[in-house]
């Protein structure tokens, strides 16, 4: 299989840990989706990263599809409980964690247009949602070793991914440390693996 992906998003970040966490073989692509003939467009209609491309030329995508998907495919390291309350509390943290990716990303993206076009009131906004979010990632990891159970989850996977984007846009403008030290903590944890401290998205 293949992945088409940007080593910026976080998203795609968090489907090539999973990948490395379960051991599966897979060709990475990197791709610019932003391209008029971008590769995705051919597998993916909203031409978005990441998107997984099986054997048999189906196209894979949203980073939470891809992950379940992957997940259930290989038995080693389970990353989400069997279906029922306890897999809801992993994908609850895992959506907060992509919500404070995707406002983050909201954020870069508004930056890039003409100064005189740009909303503040917009980035404000998401820059509210990402303080908000950060402190609800806080409270819930609490004095607790990983986000659910005893184990490396989908949760502690997206959560990471999500503050290794915030230090890669916006550095210590969004000093997240600070203020959240259990989530400093986790993150230096999480980046002691191999899958995290592999996938580290270049500066740019």
């Amino acid at each position: 299989m293949k992945l088409l992906a940007s080593l910026t998003s976080p998203f795609a970040r968090k489907v090539r840990i999973v990948l490395v966490e379960k051991h599966v073989d897979f060709a990475l692509e990197v791709v610019n989706p932003w391209e008029e003939d971008s590769p995705v467009i051919a597998h993916n209609p909203l031409s978005q990263v990441p998107t997984l491309v099986l054997d048999d030329g189906t196209g894979v995508f949203d980073s939470r599809v891809i992950a379940e998907y992957l997940d259930a495919m290989s038995p080693a390291v389970k990353l989400l409980p069997e279906p029922g309350r306890q897999r809801m509390l992993v994908r609850r943290i895992e959506a907060l964690a992509d919500g404070v990716s995707e406002a983050a990303v909201k954020i870069f993206l508004e930056r890039k247009r003409p100064e005189d076009k740009r909303d503040a009131a917009w980035c404000d906004a998401q820059r509210a949602a990402v303080d908000r979010g950060l402190g609800v990632l806080e409270r819930e990891l609490g004095e607790k070793e990983w986000f659910h159970g005893h184990n490396l989850s989908l949760a502690d996977i997206a959560v990471g991914c999500s503050l290794g984007y915030l230090d890669l846009r916006f550095g210590d403008e969004i000093e997240w440390r600070r203020g959240h030290p259990g989530l400093a903590q986790h993150m230096d944890k999480l980046l002691a693996r191999p899958s995290f401290a592999e996938t580290v998205p270049p500066r740019q």
